[in-house]
């Protein structure tokens, strides 16, 4: 954990913050690593969906309707 984290409040279903309290328990690593993990993994995940919408930004779009033709003329459907 970095030198100046800020404690927050954070609301967890009961099931999920015993699952947590034993994964880090056998882990040996805190709760706020592996929640501060997850969430950084979570952005990363964000940061990458956000660079592939930009890099398809220009392509032509297509409706749901044209799209099911297209299935259904290259016989996928």
């Amino acid at each position: 954990m970095t030198t100046q984290a800020i404690r927050s409040t954070l609301y967890l279903e009961p099931g999920l913050h015993q699952a947590l309290r034993l994964k880090a328990a056998t882990a040996h690593r805190s709760m706020s690593e592996i929640v501060n993990d997850a969430v950084r993994a979570s952005l990363r995940e964000d940061e990458e969906d956000l660079a592939a919408f930009s890099g398809r930004a220009k392509e032509k779009t297509m409706s749901y309707e044209q799209f099911l033709a297209r299935l259904k003329a290259d016989g996928s459907i």
